[in-house]
């Protein structure tokens, strides 16, 4: 079981995956963003009959919009510029097993009917192709986003939020699971102490202190980075407070949750700077309309920018 922590919420967590990940229904995972969704969906195929088949990981906002299609469907050779052999997609690559859309809010509309039909009939077309391909392929989706709420702007269709939405899982937040950050500083801790090739005994009470009253806007994953920056730069046989209130300040995760938006992982493949700033601007449009109570006039001043650039980034 790679989830670790004793709190109620975990419990009921681990209690969930377990009478679930022996179907094969989809499963929706909600969440703030750096809570462990991907472990959870691991874990899902992990105790599932198919754990001996692929588990197939992909980052549905990492990858340009104009090569989606291709990535999860596959292409025919000659089917667009580049397309030099045929080539299968992440679909087939995860058949008999499990494939996970993680980011699935950032699937544009377009991909979103595809991905539909994909899901009701079983069946994918390489991008060129005339000929179905069926697949017995286990879906587990991710987001960080309200998919209600993308459906009522139009932004992510209702019949694909119910299709993938059969089973619903939600990690929580690491401000809702206090007793947990001793045991996962601890696990860090072991884990880059091996990494570092360093012998540290544990965390003196201070800098447990220090990170039991942090608020961890980046979750786990702003845990794991302040843990490894501070083993990383600890030079006594503890970590201290000194060495963790460094980790605390300049921790990424942290500065990346303060915008909502999730920095991607650049080893996974390519990406849409494009895309990417579009969704920044959405997320900042969208906190200055919530701070203004919806005044466009009033954001765009706060965001110093015009009023027609605020209605449509809002859309």
């Amino acid at each position: 079981m790679r989830i670790i922590g004793k709190s109620k919420s975990v419990d009921a967590l681990r209690k969930l995956i377990e009478k679930v990940a022996p179907t094969r229904s989809s499963v929706l995972i909600i969440g703030e963003s750096g809570t462990g969704k991907e472990l959870v969906a691991r874990e899902l195929h992990d105790q599932s009959a198919v754990k001996s088949k692929p588990f197939v990981p992909v980052n549905c906002g990492a990858i340009p919009e104009n090569l989606i299609e291709s990535e999860l469907f596959g292409h025919k050779k000659g089917s667009f510029t580049g397309a030099v052999a045929d080539k299968p997609g992440l679909f087939e690559a995860a058949n008999g097993g499990t494939l996970f859309l993680d980011e699935i809010g950032e699937l544009p509309l377009t991909m979103q009917v595809k991905l539909l039909r994909a899901l009701q009939e079983r069946v994918i077309r390489r991008v060129g192709s005339n000929e179905d391909i069926r697949l017995d392929v286990r879906i587990v989706a991710a987001t960080n986003r309200n998919l209600e709420e993308a459906i009522k702007k139009g932004t992510f269709r209702e019949d694909l939020y119910y299709r993938l939405n059969v089973i619903m899982l939600e990690t929580p937040p690491l401000r809702e699971r206090k007793g947990d950050i001793s045991i996962l500083a601890t696990h860090f801790l072991d884990k880059f102490s091996r990494k570092f090739s360093k012998e540290l005994s544990g965390i003196e009470p201070d800098a447990l202190k220090a990170l039991e009253s942090h608020k961890w806007p980046g979750n786990i994953r702003e845990l794991e980075n302040a843990m490894e920056r501070a083993v990383a730069l600890e030079s006594g046989a503890q970590i201290t407070a000194a060495s963790l209130e460094g980790a605390l300040r300049t921790s990424e995760p942290s500065g990346a949750r303060a915008t909502g938006v999730d920095f991607p992982d650049l080893s996974r493949g390519p990406i849409s700077l494009d895309h990417f700033l579009a969704r920044v601007e959405r997320e900042l449009v969208r906190r200055a309309l919530m701070l203004t109570k919806g005044s466009e006039d009033q954001a765009a001043r706060l965001l110093q920018t015009t009023r027609a650039k605020i209605a449509n980034a809002s859309k």
